[in-house]
């Protein structure tokens, strides 16, 4: 495995992030086994990743106990334990958002599931447009002065909104957002005239989610067939939704170049995004632990510009995003 520096920061993550939402019972298409999901954990740290990425709302705390549960024996001083918040965990009043009191109400249960003492990365999942931004900032400063929290985070929102975030961090001295979690892959590259500018300027380390489009540039969907039962693309509108002309033009890219490397499709995939200088570290989502290893060879594939060029050929970044763009 390969590290790097997340951003500006000198914190030491992995290339690629463990991304922890399949760890769960909430969608059919998750794992739905707790022993699995520890042991693919134990899997990924073995094989050197230390940087792993989860919320509070994946399957309502579920993910949060599982990772917990796995980690619980590993060396604390060389993990990176990321979390979220925003999202709803209970019906009712300041059950979801951004205030002061939902965050640090829900750092504590966190912690709790997490069974640690401080979260390494505490990151704002959405924005709230119902929270001044200076209430969020000043609590998760707070959280970061307490020792709760070592670093603190955002994900998909406008360049304007996060702008403003960075630029009030900066006006009032409160910690600042350390890193970005976009969606972000060959196939949607919207993020390349939003987010993506504002964080190479400011120095804001980028972990993309979804770098495989839901499975969409693993290559097990043909152009003309149906998505098999089982799968993502069976179950779910948002990965069908990349089934466009322009993003068959990619996958086919990507495949050519998988055969002339002996690597498979994912692998090229990772590596495009490795390739780009402002990407951190992709968040993988593999469900096996034949995924797992094969996501990690892509560590290994090398890129040169002008293969990363035919793989972004047949795009042309837009914000907003209009369908899978």
């Amino acid at each position: 495995m390969a590290y790097t520096t997340l951003g500006d920061t000198g914190l030491d993550v992995s290339r690629l992030c463990l991304g922890c939402m399949n760890f769960g019972s909430e969608r059919s298409w998750m794992m739905n086994d707790r022993d699995a999901s520890v042991d693919l954990i134990h899997e990924a740290l073995d094989l050197g990743i230390n940087f792993l990425d989860t919320a509070n709302v994946y399957s309502t705390g579920e993910s949060e106990e599982i990772v917990g549960d796995a980690v619980a024996s590993a060396n604390r001083d060389e993990l990176v334990l990321a979390t979220k918040v925003f999202g709803e965990m209970r019906d009712g009043p300041n059950g979801s958002g951004l205030s002061r009191k939902h965050i640090l109400d829900q750092v504590e249960a966190s912690l709790d599931r997490l069974g640690t003492d401080y979260i390494d990365l505490y990151q704002i999942h959405r924005w709230d447009d119902d929270t001044p931004i200076e209430e969020t900032l000043a609590a998760l400063d707070h959280l970061v002065e307490t020792g709760r929290v070592r670093y603190i985070g955002a994900s998909t929102m406008t360049a304007y909104q996060f702008t403003k975030a960075l630029y009030t961090s900066d006006i009032e001295d409160y910690s600042r957002f350390a890193c970005m979690q976009p969606e972000y892959s060959a196939v949607a590259r919207h993020e390349e005239a939003n987010l993506l500018e504002v964080c190479e300027a400011e120095g804001v380390g980028v972990i993309p989610w979804s770098p495989l489009a839901g499975g969409f540039l693993t290559g097990k969907y043909e152009r003309d067939g149906d998505p098999t039962d089982g799968t993502r693309g069976a179950a779910s509108e948002s990965v069908r939704g990349y089934f466009i002309e322009e993003n068959w033009d990619v996958l086919d890219e990507i495949r050519a170049l998988a055969e002339a490397k002996g690597a498979t499709p994912a692998q090229v995939a990772l590596a495009w995004l490795l390739h780009r200088e402002v990407v951190d570290a992709p968040i993988i989502g593999p469900r096996s632990s034949e995924h797992l290893r094969e996501n990690v060879g892509a560590v290994s594939v090398d890129l040169s510009d002008e293969e990363a060029a035919r793989i972004e050929a047949p795009k042309t970044p837009r914000w907003p995003a209009a369908g899978k763009d």
